[in-house]
């Protein structure tokens, strides 16, 4: 296993691919800029903190490993370890790397040449759980069992460690000196964390011996019990911690995915969890609805009079077996509704700190088969992509910087930053269209086979499912693409062949009494409601206090009535369907006449309303083009004989929703120059290991963590790919296929170089490099939304910094009215 590769096997529901958070190297403060969005934290004072109490806080799941450098940890192992082990380096709130004083006296480099020299001098007070001090003999076993040259040890990765010829004692037992046999730019990496040699000094115990426990630790918490059957592990205070003690008496690390955070908020299991969108919504729901009694959300809101009629009519009607089987719906119904009112309730006693994390997402392009594989493709790929309007659709609606990533290697406020976009040009949509003429690709010409795409075959515009995608309601896979719709997770769709599918605002498929009683087809649109299929407010005004009295309520109709009420509603539902039959049938006539693009042929198709009003679909929504299918220019681009179709994959689970809603945007970007997309969903678990790793893709959506250490940990991630000895292609973790001899020269170069300023020149350079060949586009910097109870300080959405857990705890009450300070 290569140095980086354990952290190219781990992929969050998300879509990020992990890399370890290393602290980087630091010179000059205005280097980098300032952050796109700082900390929200609620930064408060040691002395307003409260002494005691326990934290909870959510995390995806338990840990196979407490060994950050095996292949199966993930960052519930990083976080254990960062509150119970030595970290000589953290990260500020610009993800830049600061030493830490409860462990590092100083650090320097004391010698260049003929070798490079790092001098550590320890604090004095530092020592591990079981009382011995922190010292050369730890550094030593973990130098050893990470440097490569012992099979033995079954590592991840040994970046830095290979660098270093030997490690000795200094002038005391506080001073550890280590001599490296190449120069290393990025020795501020290593050591972070440190364990004990107790743990590194023999293959069986680095192996086993640190995966389940913790015997010996040094960090402001110890590690308790990990309970597999509750999901939690608990960290207590460290009664011999040297430092500032911490504020918690535990910290109880709490698994729960993240679909069922805002449940597990409201019934008290939590009182801190990083929360996706939905999540925040809900919060945010809960607190403008506070003293509010009507239900404008949630289960059996968007039921409109006439439905509530027509339920109330079945449910005590003639017929006993309907009538009871709507009773039982009823009751549901109302029961999910009481549940989801007493959560908003709970949740009204969460505030939702925001920031951005230390990760972008980027489109990655396949470079190597296909049409990708011609840089010229790439480059007018990423010519026609809007990065700005992109990073709004999804930073925009959540109050965050909506700025696009200017960098690789990365992000603003750390000190490599620089925006080097202009290697490769902004959105210009004249240039991307002469890039792919150039490149061969002219429209009118006659297709005599099927597009080639990287991985399996499929029809041109469908939606393809890799054979595991869960299906159904509540996967975010229903076997239909629609854009504009389907980044929905839950909302069911019928999918008859050869029939119009309703996609505008009106048709929310929230209408179950009419559809379940077979009385409104598919096509047909009852009057708009407030919700988009993926519960998000639609029609935000209308929620407003004032705006409530308009509205029509229910009307429950006495018993003595219900017969005349179903036959009146039965009437009421017939003309619906009649209305949506005439506007099928307007629609067949016009799709016969009409071939231009919608946008092209809207005065005509106008004109043809305003002759015959009657034949216009006003109640119906209009059924959307698949992207896939029209290229708004015209006719597809051909060269040799194949159209030019690339295969979009997404991940389908319910955290993606943000990443399918871009996939669209971009596909419907890239038809404005000729550029089809075929829109493959599959299933989180299989979408990086069955797809991006093994190159089944053309386009993909997926993120990268930033790192204060791009010349070690960025290179793997852009290296050229050589073949192997087997005949392979050798990538690491450059999963696009796209690199170049220049572009490693330059990273070998910022590695070896000890003058730090010349190190992040050469990085910059290296970055305009990776931009100008194209392999991937970095679109945004991903949102941080974290739910935490108000009284909670010093946590929350940390953006680039790593947290000070001695410092979490709970605001003492008579300081609740001083304002805070950092």
């Amino acid at each position: 296993m290569t140095q980086r590769r354990r952290r190219s096997l781990a992929l969050l529901t998300s879509g990020v691919l992990a890399l370890p958070l290393l602290a980087g190297c630091g010179a000059g403060e205005d280097e980098g800029g300032p952050v796109a969005a700082g900390q929200d934290i609620a930064a408060t004072a040691r002395d307003r903190v409260a002494d005691g109490g326990v934290l909870r806080w959510a995390v995806d799941t338990l840990p196979d490993t407490l060994n950050t450098f095996q292949a199966d940890a993930d960052a519930t192992t990083s976080r254990i370890a960062g509150a119970v082990l030595p970290q000589l380096f953290t990260l500020d709130d610009k993800g830049r790397p600061v030493a830490d004083p409860d462990y590092l006296e100083k650090a320097e480099i004391v010698a260049r040449e003929p070798k490079q020299v790092v001098l550590y001098k320890l604090n004095q007070q530092a020592v591990w759980s079981d009382g011995r001090e922190i010292g050369a003999a730890d550094f030593v076993a973990q130098w050893r069992a990470l440097n490569g040259k012992d099979s033995a040890y079954w590592t991840a990765r040994n970046a830095g460690y290979d660098r270093i010829e030997k490690i000795e004692r200094g002038k005391s037992d506080l001073e550890v000196k280590v001599t490296f046999a190449k120069p290393y730019t990025d020795w501020r990496s290593l050591f972070s964390p440190l364990y004990p040699k107790q743990v590194t000094g023999t293959p069986e115990s680095f192996n086993e011996g640190a995966r389940g426990a913790l015997k010996v630790t040094a960090g402001p918490f110890n590690l308790g019990t990990i309970d597999k059957k509750t999901g939690t592990a608990a960290l207590t205070r460290n009664a011999r911690w040297w430092g500032r003690p911490a504020k918690l008496d535990s910290l109880v690390l709490t698994a729960v995915p993240r679909s069922e955070r805002p449940a597990a908020l409201a019934a008290g299991r939590l009182d801190l969890a990083e929360i996706d969108r939905a999540g925040a919504d809900r919060i945010a729901l809960a607190h403008r609805d506070a003293g509010n009694s009507g239900g404008a959300h949630g289960p059996g809101a968007s039921v409109t009079a006439a439905e509530a009629t027509l339920s109330w009519a079945i449910a005590y009607g003639a017929d006993e077996n309907r009538a009871r089987e709507e009773q039982e719906n009823r009751a549901r119904n109302a029961d999910a509704a009481k549940k989801y009112a007493d959560d908003q309730a709970a949740l009204r006693g969460f505030t939702v700190r925001k920031s951005l994390e230390p990760a972008y997402t980027q489109l990655a392009m396949n470079g190597a088969s296909g049409p990708l594989s011609d840089e010229r493709v790439r480059r007018a790929v990423a010519r026609a992509i809007d990065r700005k309007a992109l990073a709004e659709t999804v930073l925009k609606p959540l109050g965050l910087p909506a700025k696009p990533v200017g960098s690789h290697l990365a992000l603003a406020g750390q000190r490599a930053y620089a925006d080097n976009s202009d290697a490769l040009g902004g959105q210009d949509t004249q240039a991307a269209q002469a890039l792919l003429a150039d490149a061969g690709w002219h429209r009118g010409g006659k297709i005599k086979e099927p597009a080639a795409k990287a991985g399996p075959e499929g029809e041109e515009g469908a939606v393809k499912d890799d054979g595991k995608t869960p299906a159904g309601p509540g996967t975010g896979n229903d076997g239909l693409y629609i854009v504009g719709q389907d980044d929905r997770n839950g909302d069911e769709r019928p999918a008859a062949a050869g029939r119009a599918r309703a996609g505008g605002p009106g048709d929310h498929r929230t209408h179950g009494g009419l559809r379940r009683a077979g009385m409104l087809p598919a096509e047909a649109s009852l009057p708009e409601g407030l919700y988009a299929p993926d519960g998000e407010i639609a029609d935000a005004d209308r929620f407003a206090p004032d705006a409530t009295a308009g509205r029509p309520s229910p009307v429950l109709a006495p018993a003595p009535l219900a017969a005349e009420q179903e036959q009146a509603l039965l009437a009421q539902a017939a003309k619906v369907v009649d209305d949506a039959k005439r506007a099928a049938a307007a629609r067949d006539g016009e799709e016969g006449a009409e071939t231009k693009d919608p946008a092209d042929g809207a005065d005509a198709k106008g004109s043809a309303d305003a002759k015959d009003p009657a034949q216009a679909p006003a109640k119906v929504s209009p059924a959307p083009a698949a992207p896939a299918r029209q290229n708004r220019a015209g006719a597809p681009l051909v060269k040799d004989g194949k159209p030019l179709t690339l295969r979009f994959v997404l991940p389908s689970g319910p955290g993606s929703q943000a990443l399918r809603t871009v996939g669209e945007r971009i596909s419907q970007m890239l038809q404005k120059v000729g550029i089809q997309t075929e829109l493959t969903k599959v299933a989180d678990e299989s979408f990086f290991k069955d797809h991006i790793a093994s190159g089944q893709y053309d386009l993909a959506l997926y993120s990268w963590p930033a790192t204060a250490y791009p010349a070690t940990d960025a290179r793997p991630i852009f290296a050229k790919p050589a073949p192997a000895a087997d005949g392979s292609l050798l990538v690491e973790q450059n999963y696009t296929r796209v690199g170049t001899d220049h572009i490693d020269q330059l990273f070998d170069q910022a590695l070896g170089e000890l003058d730090e300023d010349q190190s992040r020149e050469l990085i910059r350079k290296a970055d305009a490099r990776i931009w100008a060949a194209a392999g991937s586009i970095p679109l945004y910097q991903r949102p941080e939304l974290v739910a935490v109870k108000p009284n909670l300080v010093n946590a929350g959405a940390f953006g680039l910094g790593t947290p000070r857990f001695q410092d979490i705890g709970w605001k003492k009450p008579d300081a609740s009215g001083a304002k805070d300070k950092k």
